[in-house]
């Protein structure tokens, strides 16, 4: 094979020759000469690209063709489901509306019920949460009074006990348990006072 330089080198004088004036031969027959064209090359090329040509097409662009063919042919029946899962939906929407105004009118009579039924009950509960409110509350109270002495009882302890610590540690001595009791009850009844 000839590079692109060469073709180039050999075709500018034939050209520069034309462009003088010198007489030329047939269009078809130049132009293979001038790019040095062979017969038996080209119409083998030509073959090999008619057959390559034949083959694409029975092989690849055929297959292809097919599978788009199919892929129309299911986006139709697609398009076909969709229009009438529509009109199903349209009908369903319907009967749905129809069942929630029924459903919407039977609740609203046993609504209606409902309160005319309660408004007897409510006095006879409201009479009874009174008085079950009433015990809860003494209930209550209790418990919070017993909780808050057995609290008072715990702080006085733990007062006591910090007091007789830091005494411990202020005067640097070990104090017996009747120092340790006297320190508590002081402590105690400065706190109380």
């Amino acid at each position: 094979m000839m590079s692109f330089i060469h073709i180039l080198a050999e075709v500018a004088p034939h050209a520069e020759a034309e462009a003088h004036g010198a007489a030329g031969g047939g269009g078809v027959g130049e132009i293979f000469k001038t790019f040095h064209v062979e017969t038996p090359f080209f119409v083998s090329q030509v073959v090999s690209f008619l057959i390559v040509a034949f083959l694409l097409k029975k092989f690849a662009f055929g297959p292809i063709q097919a599978m788009l063919e199919q892929r129309k042919s299911r986006i139709a029946e697609g398009e076909a489901n969709l229009v009438r899962i529509q009109q199903q939906l349209a009908d369903s929407e319907k009967h749905t509306a129809e069942a929630i105004a029924k459903a919407n009118s039977e609740a609203q009579r046993l609504v209606n019920e409902a309160k005319e039924s309660a408004a007897a009950f409510s006095e006879q509960k409201s009479q009874e949460a009174i008085a079950s409110a009433q015990q809860i509350l003494v209930k209550a109270e209790a418990a919070a009074r017993a909780e808050r002495e057995q609290i008072a009882a715990d702080l006085k302890r733990e007062f006591g006990r910090l007091v007789t610590a830091t005494t411990a540690q202020v005067t640097g001595k070990v104090l017996n348990a009747d120092d340790q009791k006297r320190i508590n009850d002081e402590a105690l009844a400065t706190v109380e006072a």
